[in-house]
């Protein structure tokens, strides 16, 4: 019983590991984005971008220090949101479907802000992940230093 099943050793613990800087979504279609953007929720938003973030009050002196920044995210103050919109625009992401057979289940967009609680993909990037809308999930991870993020952008 300890080691089978969904709550057993090998899936919690062996198989399955946390990673910074990314989250998982079901992904919903978004006709009216580009072929290089995703919507992104902004509660998913907001937890992979918070270090920029809380950076970025700082260094604009709109929090005095990292205490102060995070209660002004937690109470998700308007200058919160415009600070992620101008850290989102300088930092790509990258999305994957699993399972990742090919090169195409991982792919690089340039994220939008986006109401709701699912990603929003064009319809015409879906064949490369395999994916379509019928509750289909996708990860999405943040590149963070700037070696990674030329990287993703070639």
């Amino acid at each position: 019983d300890v080691i089978e099943g969904k709550e057993g050793r090998f899936r919690e613990t062996l198989l399955g590991k946390r990673v910074d800087y990314s989250g998982r979504s079901v992904i919903v279609v978004g006709p009216s984005l580009s072929l290089h953007r995703c919507g992104l929720p902004r509660e998913i938003a907001i937890e992979l971008f918070q270090t920029f973030v809380i950076r970025g009050l700082i260094r604009q002196h709109l929090a005095s220090n990292i205490g102060v920044a995070k209660s002004k995210i937690r109470e998700k103050e308007p200058i919160v949101w415009e600070m992620l919109q101008e850290v989102m625009q300088g930092h790509p992401v990258l999305l994957n479907r699993a399972p990742t057979l090919h090169r195409l289940g991982i792919q690089v967009f340039q994220p939008i802000l986006m109401e709701g609680r699912a990603i929003c993909l064009h319809p015409l990037v879906c064949k490369g992940f395999n994916a379509d809308f019928d509750g289909d999930q996708m990860a999405v991870h943040v590149p963070l230093s700037l070696e990674a993020q030329a990287e993703v952008r070639l």
